[in-house]
């Protein structure tokens, strides 16, 4: 699956050879949490990047001498999330790497007291919006020479069951799954395909973890915990880990043989373990 190499936040830049330009990379859900960091560091490292979110993106501070374009995106539309590809492509004239970050929590609770209808829309969010991306970013792939990669983000909730995230851990599980068949499709197309899991980071969705009730989320302690504990990545470690092992054309992983997928958990940092 690859090796331990792993530069951290401060590793080297992850710049193009001599004239040839920068990577174009696609974050969804960049205003906030895991994809502005991820925009954040990136932009730093040089990287063109296409940053979508319902509402607009910021642009990352550290977006000198980077090419950034932003714009809102709701992933549970199909047809929006083509617009956006389409526009990415003639903006940059590629796309060399998606990363479908987008996603909620909600609702919390045992499944049998949730809301249809905010089930419905974790499904769209969470499972639709990841394969309206990855359908959108294969056509585009399939259209061009050369390769490509995939990051759907996903969670430690897709193998471990916790009571009171039922249609969480159902839909991280599925990205898990759906990231494995289509790395299998499309191996003739130079797909790179990875579900990553970023560990625990210290987002708004943690504080919405942790300030959730032990009736509607019997495991909360075991985050209060990890917070006064400290043991949280930061938003730079993971995507320094995601740069180097699924972007970096030097240093990526490549799947084992007969797997469509690469999947991983982001290391933790060290000093946190």
């Amino acid at each position: 699956m690859g090796g331990d190499r792993h530069p951290g936040p401060d590793g080297p830049d992850a710049t193009a050879p001599d004239g040839v330009e920068p990577p174009v990379v696609v974050i969804t859900g960049a205003s906030r949490g895991i994809g502005a960091g991820m925009a954040v560091h990136w932009a730093g490292r040089g990287l063109r990047l296409a940053l979508c979110s319902r509402a607009v993106p910021a642009v990352p501070e550290g977006a000198v001498g980077a090419d950034v374009m932003v714009a809102p995106v709701d992933v549970r539309d199909a047809d929006a999330v083509d617009r956006f590809a389409a526009a990415v492509v003639d903006r940059f004239g590629r796309i060399d790497a998606w990363v479908n970050n987008a996603g909620v929590l909600g609702p919390i609770g045992p499944l049998a007291d949730a809301d249809p209808a905010a089930l419905a829309d974790h499904v769209a969010t969470n499972v639709l919006g990841v394969v309206h991306g990855t359908a959108a970013f294969v056509r585009h792939l399939r259209s061009r020479p050369g390769t490509g990669s995939l990051v759907n983000i996903s969670s430690g909730a897709a193998t471990s069951a916790y009571r009171g995230w039922a249609v969480y851990c159902a839909s991280k599980a599925a990205v898990e799954m759906l990231t494995e068949v289509v790395g299998l499709e499309e191996q003739g197309s130079g797909l790179f395909a990875y579900a990553v899991a970023p560990g625990v980071v210290d987002t708004d969705m943690q504080a919405l973890i942790r300030s959730t009730p032990a009736a509607r989320f019997p495991d909360v302690d075991r985050f209060r915990q990890l917070a006064d504990d400290g043991a949280f990545a930061s938003a730079d470690w993971v995507a320094a880990s995601i740069l180097d092992r699924c972007v970096d054309p030097v240093t990526l992983w490549r799947p084992d043989p007969g797997r469509g997928s690469v999947r991983f958990r982001v290391p933790e940092p060290p000093g946190t373990g």
